[in-house]
């Protein structure tokens, strides 16, 4: 296409390499430095509906979600390490990002707040607690704010879902979702511009998770008024494969499996659970083809970790699940508050550059769309997916749909 010029794209790039850095660090700041800032009013606030992504607790206090890129407009998620090299400050009225010192980015654009985080549900549920903004149009269900695992010790080892619970399920009045309440959210997001909604939570017993989610499929059809309501359902791996054509049937338009890690003996070690109650990495593996066969290629999407097992293992397991028909989401590991891992480091932001880079090319060398990627994740706003669109030369702005709204 070519619109973008040498030097427009050399500093779009810069942008991307730069939120690479703060992702993998995190920010250094005050937790009262945001008294400053309209943080739940103009600007949208954090809503820990599922998992943490600050390395220290914050409890009552309300931390906005993410800023934007002055260029390109990438969002980028406000990640908390007292300990990080790069500091955001608050000065002369506007907040700055320093990286060792050096200015990195001046007066700070923080993402605006959805209208609909300021509505409530008939029963009078704050909708911001049902359904996350997750960017470029896409809504974020999670329908339990806890996993099951934790009972029979066998949380996967990078996840902090109920040390979340525990953190934020009271401060932030965060409670299991009744269908009712996601039909009537989603339909309130569908009415701003928003087009895309995922649906997914920890582990439950797997008959009362298609039970639950066919229930929640119908509430949105009956809220919204639509039969395609562009869904997706996060699952585990089921025993019983046919059970996906239950979500297809409900009118889940594509499916999310994660995988989570490749290689199988650590795949054995850091998810436990999904190992020991799912059949193992072959079933994990089954399902995802059978939701191919089912849904079609790339309306199924499978999360990887990247950070955990060597690069050559994970790029291996990118290559063969995209050459297979899935979207593989390469979601950076970033050790969160309250983890098994706690206390660990994730590679270096060089190491987690390469493999964005290489698994872009493989979204390019497969064919993959854009549209193909934004339908079938949870949020479109990682690294690789900005790199996606800059590549590719699309130019899409996170807040479109605030654009139709504000």
């Amino acid at each position: 296409m070519g619109h973008y010029s040498d030097e427009q794209k050399s500093r779009l790039l810069g942008e991307i390499k730069l939120k690479n850095r703060i992702l993998v660090e995190g920010l250094a700041f005050s937790s009262e430095i945001f008294k400053h800032l309209d943080v739940g009013g103009k600007y949208i606030e954090q809503v820990n509906v599922l998992f943490t992504h600050d390395r220290h607790a914050h409890g009552n206090v309300e931390f906005p979600a993410c800023f934007l890129t002055p260029i390109g407009k990438y969002r980028v998620q406000i990640r908390w390490n007292i300990d990080s090299p790069l500091e955001l400050k608050y000065e002369d009225g506007q907040y700055n990002i320093y990286d060792k010192n050096k200015l990195v980015i001046e007066n700070v654009d923080f993402t605006r707040r959805s209208q609909y985080y300021g509505l409530k549900t008939s029963d009078g549920t704050s909708m911001r607690t049902v359904a996350a903004d997750y960017g470029y149009g896409g809504m974020f269900v999670s329908y339990s704010n806890e996993c099951s695992l934790k009972d029979k010790d066998l949380d996967c080892l990078f996840c902090n879902i109920n040390a979340t619970k525990k953190i934020y399920s009271k401060a932030q009045d965060i409670k299991w979702k009744t269908p009712q309440q996601v039909g009537e959210t989603v339909a309130a997001g569908y009415k701003q511009g928003f087009d895309h909604v995922t649906i997914s939570g920890g582990f439950i017993p797997e008959r009362r998770e298609v039970e639950y989610y066919i229930d929640v499929a119908e509430a949105i059809q009956e809220s919204t008024g639509l039969t395609d309501f562009n869904g997706t359902a996060c699952v585990g791996a089921p025993e019983d494969l046919s059970v996906f054509e239950k979500y297809k049937e409900a009118g889940f338009r594509t499916m999310a499996t994660n995988l989570e890690i490749w290689n199988e003996k650590i795949f054995d070690v850091i998810c436990p659970g999904k190992a020991q109650l799912c059949g193992g990495r072959k079933n994990w593996l089954n399902a995802l083809d059978y939701e191919v066969q089912l849904f079609g290629k790339y309306k199924v999407r499978s999360t990887v970790v990247s950070g955990i097992e060597p690069k050559e293992s994970l790029l291996e397991g990118i290559e063969y699940l995209i050459s297979h028909g899935v979207v593989a989401c390469v979601s950076q590991w970033y050790v969160n508050v309250g983890s098994p891992l706690e206390g660990h480091r994730t590679p270096t932001e060089e190491w987690h550059w390469d493999v964005f880079e290489r698994t872009v090319a493989m979204y390019r060398k497969y064919g993959v769309t854009w549209e193909e990627i934004r339908n079938a994740n949870a949020n479109a706003d990682t690294v690789p997916f900005d790199l996606f669109r800059l590549y590719e030369e699309i130019d899409i702005n996170p807040e479109y749909v605030l654009s139709k709204t504000f």
